[in-house]
Order: structure tokens, then C-alpha cells, then sequence
């Protein structure tokens, strides 16, 4: 094989800075972006034909070879199934066949009798949030999304809100608390303690997920509202236990947890560390969740349950190639090296910690990972420290906090994790940018006003 081709050479095509202006990479990621809200709001062509053309629109425009988009837009397919495919598969079968065993059923009901039904929205905001903590939100997401669509039915309120407060709970400790990779990589880029980016990115991601929170339930309410079920929690009674319709979704959760706590270290490895590292794999813990899932109901047939399995699949598949598509975009713009344009583009001095906000917001806009979008900026900001008043210890942690912001926003069309909300949610790309992708705008504000007026507070900054 030749090893040349087989890599993405396009994110290296150093020709591309060089030729390529700024403002013209701008104009066409803008153009991008706007073809697939146009073709997929307006003329309802599907996601994925949407955001193929887009790739093809930027890489042209910014003077991409052909066979370079082509290798590109393969790369970024790939890439992204390589590490959300499984996880939709087995995902999306674990949602089934807890749907289908009445598990779903008794875990609403079992939730709304503990917080009312007027409260349902919050306690999934705080369920998003807490489990999100050791595992990654498109995997919180997929796993809890069989729950949340259930609560939105028995309740009756529209899945935009229930959809939206789970997700923004998800995503505030996603972009700003290790063991997520972009938060512990920028930690490790930047020289911050990360102990400390824990303690004060949960003060910067409460706020950021209430600020999705209230967003979601403003601007969703207006949104279409399910027909809501009969309030009889007896019902429940048909299902399974309470305990076994809960196991399916707290076991992969906590094999996951267990792994991103007691194995952050690669440096220490015991029989013990290692096993965790096996089990609290997302695919095998997700598995051990469809097994689990067997158990909340008895007298399986063996039609029934090849029925499902391939049901679970051919629903993945679906979804899988939008994502792969999203991904496929992300890779393009990635190519267009829009952080160097950034850094040499703009003036440091006083700009302080808007300047890793902003490049970190333009990245995340521009290829969709907040992961990728942090990791890059910090690469970037590492060096330009001293000259933003920014190299004390203090104004590194919150040089990281102002990244983790800016790789909140904008979540749009580009983002595997928008497509993984609006597929298990079943929502339209139009309720989505309106309350979903605003929703990201806001968690990233609050989240930097958070930083800059009141964690900055807590001791010296700036340092010229």
C-alpha cells in the first residue's frame, strides 16, 4: 500500500495557507454552511446528499484538488465511524429492546413520580449533566435516549425541550471537564492542573447547562408537542422491575466511569486498571447493556429477537451515514487551516482571554468537534500566552475555561453530536438550529462571562 495516499494529505496541504486568503476561506465556509441549511430547510433534500455537496462547495472554493476533497471527504467518513459507529449500532439496539420490554415505560414512570411531571425537564438537564461526566455526551446521549423520548411522551412536553435540556446537560462538562480529551489535552498543552480545571469547570458547566436549560424551554415550547399518555403509573406494573429496566442504561454508565476515573494515568497499569480499561470500553459496555436488556423480559422467541437485532441495525444505518457525512464536512473545513489564518490574522495585544474564545469558537464552527476544535486552539494559544497577559497559572486555567467555551459554539450541521440529537430524537433540522444550535451560543457566553467576571475574581490574571 502506498502510505502517501492512504493519509489524509489534504490536511497538510500547505499550499492552502499560503494562496488562500483569509476572507476567502470565510466566504465559502459561509456559503457551506448555508447550502446545507438551505437544501436540507428548504427543498428538503436529505442530510447527507446536503452536506456532500458542501464539501465539494468549500473544497472548490478554496482551490482544493478534487482528488484531494474526495480523499478528504473519505477520511472524515471514516474517521468518524471508526469512533461512533459501533456505539450507534449498539446503541440504537439497546434502545429497542428496552422499548420493546417496557423498560422505557417504568423508568419514565418511576422518574415522574419522584419529580412531577412539571419538573421532567430539569431532572433530565441534571441526569445529562451528571452522566456526562465520565463518558462522552453523544455516548450519554444514545444511551439515555430511549428515556428521555419516553418521558416526552407520557408528559406530553414537546421533545424539542426534553431533547435540548438532556443534550445541553451533556455537553456543558463534555467541552470543559477532563477526562474529556479536549479539556485534558488543552490542560496538558497549557501546563493547568487538573484537578483543578475539575473543580472550576463544574462552577463554569452549571451555569452553561441552566443557560441551555432555560433556552430549550422558551424557545421548544413553541415546538411541536407529542401526544401525551395516560398518566397511569400502574401501568408499569406490566413491565419490568424497576431495578431491571434501570440496568440496561446504569451499568454501561458506570463500567464507562470506572474506566475514565481510575484510568486517566497511562503510565500505571495493574490487572485491576486493565480490566477496567477492557470493560468500560464504550462498545463493550454497551453490549453488556443489550445482554442486561434480555433479562427484563422472559419467553423470548427466536424470530422476535432476530426481528429486533435487524431492526436496530437497519435504524443505525440511517443514521450512521448522516454522521459519517457531518464528518466528511468537518474534515473539509478542517483543510482549510482556518486556525493559522486566525492567528496571524488578528492583533493579541488586550485581547486577553476573548482571543482562545474566539479561535476556538471559529474552529468549532468551522469543522464541528469541539475535541478537535480545543486541541487546535490550545497548539496555537500555548505560545501566545505571555503576549495576552495570559501565562500566570491562573490565567491558564482560564485560558482553557474561555476554549472550553468557544468549543461550544456553534454546534450546527458539521457536528456528529447535532446529528446524534436530531436522529434518536427524531427532530427536524429546523427546530434544531432554532433552539438546539442557539442553545450552544448561549452555554458558550455564559460560559465565558462566567470565567472572565467571577472566576477570574478568585485571583490574579493578567500578567504583561
Amino acid at each position: 500500500m502506498n502510505t502517501q495516499t492512504s493519509k489524509p494529505s489534504v490536511y497538510f496541504y500547505n499550499a492552502l495557507s499560503m494562496n488562500v486568503s483569509f476572507l476567502q476561506v470565510l466566504i465559502f465556509l459561509i456559503i457551506g454552511i448555508g447550502t446545507i441549511i438551505l437544501f436540507t430547510t428548504r427543498f428538503k433534500v436529505p442530510a447527507f446528499f446536503a452536506l456532500l455537496i458542501a464539501c465539494f462547495i468549500v473544497g472548490l472554493g478554496v482551490h482544493l484538488p478534487v482528488l484531494d476533497i474526495i480523499t478528504t471527504i473519505k477520511d472524515g467518513f471514516g474517521a468518524i465511524l471508526k469512533s461512533l459507529g459501533l456505539l450507534i449500532i449498539l446503541g440504537t439496539t439497546l434502545g429497542l429492546l428496552l422499548e420493546h420490554t417496557g423498560s422505557t415505560r417504568t423508568m419514565a414512570t418511576y422518574i415522574l413520580k419522584k419529580v412531577g411531571e412539571q419538573n421532567a425537564p430539569l431532572a433530565m438537564s441534571l441526569t445529562g449533566f451528571i452522566v456526562g461526566l465520565p463518558i462522552f455526551c453523544d455516548s450519554g446521549y444514545i444511551v439515555l435516549s430511549g428515556l428521555n423520548n419516553s418521558i416526552a411522551r407520557r408528559t406530553g412536553i414537546p421533545v424539542t425541550v426534553m431533547a435540548v435540556t438532556m443534550a445541553s446537560g451533556l455537553y456543558s462538562v463534555h467541552c470543559l471537564i477532563p477526562p474529556h480529551p479536549g479539556a485534558a489535552a488543552a490542560a496538558g498543552t497549557l501546563g493547568v492542573d487538573v484537578g483543578r480545571l475539575i473543580v472550576w469547570g463544574i462552577v463554569a458547566a452549571i451555569p452553561a447547562m441552566l443557560a441551555g436549560y432555560a433556552w430549550a424551554l422558551y424557545a421548544g415550547k413553541r415546538e411541536l408537542v407529542v401526544n401525551k399518555e395516560p398518566a397511569r403509573f400502574e401501568e408499569a406494573a406490566s413491565g419490568p422491575p424497576v431495578l431491571n429496566s434501570f440496568l440496561p442504561i446504569l451499568v454501561p454508565i458506570a463500567l464507562i466511569a470506572l474506566k475514565s476515573f481510575f484510568t486517566i494515568d497511562p503510565l500505571k497499569s495493574t490487572r485491576l486498571l486493565n480490566v477496567l480499561s477492557i470493560l468500560g470500553d464504550p462498545v463493550i459496555a454497551l453490549s453488556a447493556g443489550i445482554i442486561l436488556a434480555f433479562f427484563c423480559k422472559r419467553g423470548w422467541h427466536k424470530n422476535e429477537v432476530s426481528t429486533l437485532l435487524q431492526e436496530g441495525i437497519e435504524k443505525a444505518g440511517g443514521i450512521l451515514v448522516i454522521i459519517g457525512a457531518g464528518g466528511a464536512f468537518g474534515a473539509i473545513l478542517a483543510a482549510t487551516k482556518i486556525g493559522q489564518h486566525i492567528s496571524t490574522f488578528t492583533a493579541l495585544e488586550g485581547m486577553g482571554l476573548l482571543f482562545p474564545f474566539l479561535l476556538t469558537f471559529i474552529l468549532k464552527t468551522a469543522q464541528g468537534s469541539s475535541t478537535v476544535a480545543i486541541i487546535t486552539a490550545a497548539s496555537i494559544v500555548q505560545p501566545l500566552l505571555p503576549a495576552l497577559g495570559l501565562a500566570s497559572d491562573t490565567g491558564r486555567l482560564l485560558s482553557v475555561l474561555a476554549m472550553g467555551a468557544g468549543s461550544m459554539m456553534i454546534s450546527h450541521a458539521n457536528d456528529a453530536y447535532f446529528w446524534v440529537i436530531t436522529k434518536f430524537s427524531g427532530l427536524e433540522m429546523k427546530s434544531m438550529l432554532k433552539v438546539y444550535s442557539v442553545a450552544t451560543i448561549l452555554m458558550g457566553i455564559i460560559t465565558l462571562a462566567i470565567a472572565t467576571f467571577f472566576i477570574a475574581g478568585t485571583a490574579p490574571v493578567y500578567e504583561f
